[in-house]
């Protein structure tokens, strides 16, 4: 389990006028929610999360949320950003509970050179890139690992091929394609042309 560091402060104000100071200041306004407690309105410096966020998996990395003195394990649920310059907006962090499973997209990390690849020319088409899977915060995969090595020209691997660690739930429907080794596609083969724009037989080139 991937976890990181970020501090956040309380937040009383709200509204459209009181965000916009915020962002004047380098702050953006967040929250955090989670079972058993009220969502609670926070403020966190935008140059720490953008340093924090080009240096995690988003999706599956544990933020040991800062808040007040006191210390929340929680996960990045949404990121809010603007549609054209893709400044930041809001934050949405879900506080963990132990013991309490929740879904989580996971990467998928694809080891290794396909034989098709290696002894064909073949072609490998990662299809899936994320994992969908329910599970305890404590046993958060990193990644999963998926060993393509064997696979010839033809094959693929699905999601029921995954094998994972007892008590995660796969999400995903278990015969969607993970990735496939295609053939080498073939050269178009270009007739020459004459003079005069007329194409040529083969036999007379």
């Amino acid at each position: 389990m991937a976890t990181a560091s970020l501090g956040a402060e309380p937040r009383t104000n709200t509204g459209k006028g009181v965000a916009r100071k915020l962002r004047a200041a380098g702050q953006v306004p967040a929250v955090i929610y989670g079972h058993g407690r009220d969502p609670q309105a926070l403020t966190i410096n935008v140059r720490e999360f953008e340093r924090l966020a080009d240096s995690i998996r988003i999706t599956s990395t544990v933020i040991e949320l800062e808040v007040g003195g006191k210390t929340a394990r929680t996960l990045i649920r949404e990121i809010q950003r603007h549609p054209l310059d893709r400044a930041l907006i809001h934050v949405d962090f879900q506080e963990l509970v132990a013991g309490e499973k929740i879904n989580v997209s996971v990467p998928l990390r694809y080891l290794g050179t396909p034989d098709g690849v290696r002894t064909s020319g073949g072609i490998m088409e990662e299809i899936m890139h994320l994992l969908h899977v329910r599970c305890d915060p404590a046993n958060i995969p990193d990644h999963i690992d998926v060993d393509v090595v064997p696979l010839t020209i033809g094959h693929g691997l699905h999601v029921s091929d995954l094998k994972l660690a007892d008590g995660i739930e796969v999400l995903d429907d278990p015969g969607q394609s993970l990735c496939l080794v295609s053939a080498p596609k073939e050269e178009e083969v270009v007739a020459p042309v004459a003079a005069d724009g007329a194409l040529v037989a083969p036999d007379a080139a």
